[in-house]
């Protein structure tokens, strides 16, 4: 897949023709790949490339109050190509969501953008939105050449698969129910850092780890993970939060890796959140401690 940053349409340069998924796929959920189906389901039929234009970062930076949040993501970005390219797509063009961008017309984005991308066939969502004027597929079909397809919503107990739904989970720690919606494991990479190696002692060390991408995290509580080890996958039991048995106050993330004694420093690796074993618990001394992570390991040890 090519992947092609670019800051207008003049740097598009799509020499076949194409069938165009627009969108802001942020994670890249079952709702998003419904449209990828149908796009690869037409660039197979017809000997089409598959194209995307989509941001970099949420178009609601441009018109917001900023909050630090804007800036997460569901998955870091090296992550989100590989589902694009997975999903199908042959060239990926991506693109700030400026001020000068959000002052594009619907016609002239017809015109530059999607025209210079050479489109026989777009892919939209139910409720997708272009142009300053915020028009919608009904007017891109009207004023477009070719055929617009658009995707009904995606659902799940019935409610819309989406992006929000999907933040809410992560933020509740329902991480089985987010790689339900998501189609795949939610996951965080970070750096393996020194902590207080209290771990060690009570028979679990950990690796600690420093977030290296602006990914939201599970809520606080203990989960059974699969880790990313230098190329290898390890069973861990991971506990996000602020060790408050022992009087923390720092945000901590921490996986004890089974069946694993190597001195990982400096490594960066990856934690794939499976399912919230419990919450953090302030413990009243260590020997009732041990006895829960005891627990703890057993139910991450026979998950299936």
């Amino acid at each position: 897949m090519k992947i092609k940053q670019i800051t207008s349409a003049i740097d598009i340069d799509q020499a076949e023709d194409t069938v165009l998924v627009l969108g802001y796929f942020d994670g890249l959920h079952r709702g998003h790949k419904a449209l990828f189906d149908k796009a690869r389901e037409i660039a197979e039929e017809e000997s089409l490339k598959i194209v995307t234009l989509t941001f970099n970062e949420t178009p609601k930076l441009a018109f917001a109050r900023f909050n630090p949040e804007l800036l997460l993501h569901i998955a870091y970005p090296e992550k989100r190509y590989a589902k694009f390219a997975e999903y199908g797509v042959d060239s990926l063009y991506l693109i700030d969501f400026t001020t000068a961008f959000s002052r594009v017309s619907s016609d002239d984005f017809i015109k530059d953008f999607i025209g210079k991308l050479k489109a026989k066939h777009i892919v939209v969502g139910f409720d997708y939105k272009f142009g300053h004027n915020r028009t919608n597929s009904d007017y891109l079909q009207r004023n477009f050449e070719g055929i617009v397809h658009t995707i009904e919503q995606v659902s799940d107990e019935g409610r819309k698969i989406s992006s929000t739904w999907i933040r809410e989970l992560i933020k509740e720690g329902d991480v089985a129910k987010v790689n339900q919606l998501l189609g795949y494991e939610l996951s965080t990479r970070g750096m393996v850092v020194h902590g207080d190696a209290r771990g060690r002692t009570l028979g679990f060390p950990t690796a600690n780890l420093a977030p290296i991408d602006r990914t939201y995290l599970p809520a606080d509580g203990v989960y059974v993970s699969d880790v990313l080890v230098v190329g290898k996958c390890y069973r861990a039991m991971t506990s996000i939060g602020k060790n408050i048995t022992f009087g923390g106050t720092e945000l901590r993330l921490e996986a004890n890796i089974f069946d694993f004694d190597q001195e990982i420093y400096g490594e960066s690796i990856e934690i794939i959140w499976l399912e919230k074993i419990r919450e953090m618990t302030k413990f009243e001394g260590i020997e009732d401690l041990v006895v829960q992570l005891n627990a703890d390991k057993e139910i991450a040890l026979n998950w299936e």
